[in-house]
């Protein structure tokens, strides 16, 4: 059973990876809306969300954020997060960055304190009105799952052509301010096994970490039911391992087991 987020906003919810955090669902609310079709992916198959309905408009996801925020100032609810992710990737919206802006008016408003967080795919960064919103973030959390393309491929599914080496040059403009985040799994999906934890998996990873430079990293494995019913879950020992290098670099790393 896939889970879907049925309002423009959710939570407060205790994240692994972000704390207190309040959702903002971009996306329809009873669909799924994304350029990539993860095996792993939480909201289930894209083509099992086509008639979910229309994404909300720039007014009702302000007027919903707003509602929702006066509530959470006047029950002293901490939220450390608000946090864009919900059903698909949050900057396929055409007001995203509309969006952006009108979010971090709210949240200097009320919660001053809170920050901003995007969970993106990074396949639409290079747009010029997405890259300048995701700047303006705190947490611009932008995900690799393979720095090998074909694993990359088979794992995350992107509807588009998508290639290591053109994320590399999409992050450019984000050097030292974007978290990456990867999903560590393994498996076997349409008859062809898949472990993005092997050596030359990493070697391939940690390379792309040097070279592109983010701020912190996350790692973390699946904590709810898949589409795919082959994904095995890493262990939170297995995690820490790769993470170890990282660390010892000086990298912050946020582990999610």
């Amino acid at each position: 059973m896939s889970l879907q987020f049925n309002t423009v906003v959710f939570g407060p919810i205790k994240s692994r990876r972000l704390g207190n955090s309040l959702g903002v669902n971009l996306l329809p609310a009873f669909g799924k809306v994304c350029n990539f079709d993860c095996i792993y992916c939480e909201c289930g198959w894209n083509k099992d969300g086509r008639d979910g309905g229309e994404m909300p408009a720039k007014e009702i996801v302000r007027d919903s954020l707003e509602s929702k925020l006066i509530q959470i100032v006047s029950e002293n609810i901490p939220v450390d997060s608000i946090t864009f992710s919900g059903n698909g990737e949050p900057t396929l919206h055409p007001q995203f960055s509309d969006i952006i802006d009108d979010v971090i008016d709210l949240r200097d408003k009320y919660l001053p304190g809170a920050k901003i967080t995007v969970l993106s795919n990074g396949g639409r960064i290079d747009r010029e009105d997405v890259k300048n919103a995701m700047l303006k973030v705190d947490n611009p959390v932008i995900k690799l799952d393979s720095a090998n393309d074909k694993t990359a491929n088979l794992i995350d599914r992107p509807q588009f052509e998508y290639r290591v080496s053109e994320v590399m040059n999409k992050l450019a403009p984000f050097a030292g301010r974007f978290v990456l985040q990867t999903m560590f799994i393994r498996g076997i999906f349409d008859g062809v096994k898949f472990d993005n934890t092997t050596k030359e998996e990493l070697t391939a990873w940690y390379d792309f970490i040097d070279k592109s430079r983010p701020r912190d990293i996350m790692v973390y494995t699946t904590d709810r039911d898949t589409p795919s019913q082959s994904v095995e879950k890493i262990s939170e020992q297995e995690l820490n391992n790769i993470a170890a290098p990282l660390v010892s670099k000086g990298y912050k790393v946020i582990i999610a087991g």
